[in-house]
């Protein structure tokens, strides 16, 4: 694997080689960008490659995903097993225009943690690999088409919609890590997920004792994410704190914690993506927590919005093991924009 000082100065170098369309409505300027790293990284492959790589827009696996090891999930797909490295510097570069350096660097950090549980288990019942996430196109790339793409392996699972030029959705995100934190080694103290799981128990152990009784659900954690890998992720009944009952240092927690979430974006999606919550009634924004408030403890948290759902347990591997997801209730896989989309341009 890679270095990560180097997959990240080859991904700025060849985000210098794409147009980068700035004076365009950021949602456009994102869809307009990706589909040129997505044409740079076709142009790199050999037709054998590009029969795996390539599937149609309304091709059923496109909203069939998973975070689980490939053994358990088989996946379709150009891993980069299979790419050279000019290819995987391409595919480094597709992330690039979509997600901002801290997204793709807690990408490609996920990506090696597999070398940590292979070095830890070499003979174990999976095989860990670094190499062995997948890239999918689903559709033809171009920048007033619409297509979508797919990123995904152990504990990864990003997916990307464009509708006629524009983002049509950028969830469901998924990112896990094993171990959450690296507890020995050369990388020991590694903790990809960091703020995600500090910030959101510096908020929980924020509340007093009448914001408790509804913020904190439970005494025991889930075992899992609710939603699980659901193709649908179900509206869950809103519950837990208010944002509208929280103090200014309680929002500021939170308000952090949304800005890490939505950062793993480029900025000018990432702002696009904090002006929605911005405009929400903090009324109808929820913080539930679930488990120990003590590190290393199994512990669960969610936060929910209308249409929006963010969950995020650390239960399993004595609480050192984490599933992060983050999906539109409306709008994952672009379902929603899609549905406009062929009522508009189909119909008899």
């Amino acid at each position: 694997m890679h270095s990560m000082r180097f997959i990240l100065l080859i991904v700025f170098a060849l985000r210098l080689l794409l147009p980068f369309n700035a004076m365009a409505h950021p949602n456009e300027a994102a869809a307009q960008d990706m589909a040129n790293a997505a044409n740079a990284f076709l142009a790199t492959l050999k037709p054998e490659q590009k029969s795996k790589a390539v599937f149609q827009i309304d091709d059923a696996d496109r909203t069939r995903w998973h975070f689980v090891p490939t053994e358990m999930h088989p996946r379709k797909g150009l891993s980069f097993r299979d790419m050279t490295t000019e290819q995987q510097h391409m595919a480094y570069s597709l992330l690039a225009s979509v997600l901002s350096a801290r997204g793709v660097q807690k990408t490609a950090q996920i990506m090696s943690l597999e070398q940590i549980l292979h070095d830890a288990n070499p003979k174990g019942r999976f095989a860990r690999d670094p190499k062995w996430y997948f890239i999918s196109i689903f559709g033809k790339p171009s920048v007033d088409g619409t297509w979508g793409w797919r990123f995904e392996g152990h504990h990864l699972s990003l997916s990307f919609t464009v509708v006629d030029g524009h983002i049509g959705g950028l969830t469901p995100a998924f990112l896990g890590t094993n171990p959450g934190i690296v507890l020995d080694g050369p990388r020991k103290g590694l903790q990809v997920l960091s703020t995600e799981e500090n910030t959101a128990r510096a908020l929980a152990n924020s509340l007093n004792a009448e914001q408790s009784k509804v913020g904190i659900v439970a005494a025991k954690a889930p075992a899992d994410i609710i939603t699980k890998a659901d193709r649908r992720a179900r509206q869950l009944t809103p519950f837990g704190l208010p944002a509208s009952k929280m103090n200014k240092k309680q929002f500021t927690l939170l308000w952090t914690l949304l800005e890490e979430v939505m950062r793993i974006y480029r900025p000018d999606l990432a702002e696009d993506a904090l002006k929605h919550f911005e405009d929400l009634d903090l009324s109808k924004i929820h913080f539930a927590w679930a488990g120990s408030l003590e590190p290393r403890q199994g512990h669960y948290y969610r936060i929910q919005a209308p249409n929006f759902l963010i969950e995020y347990d650390n239960t399993q591997n004595d609480a050192n093991h984490v599933h992060f997801v983050v999906r539109d209730l409306k709008n994952d896989f672009g379902e929603d924009l899609l549905q406009q989309h062929y009522e508009q341009h189909h119909k008899k």
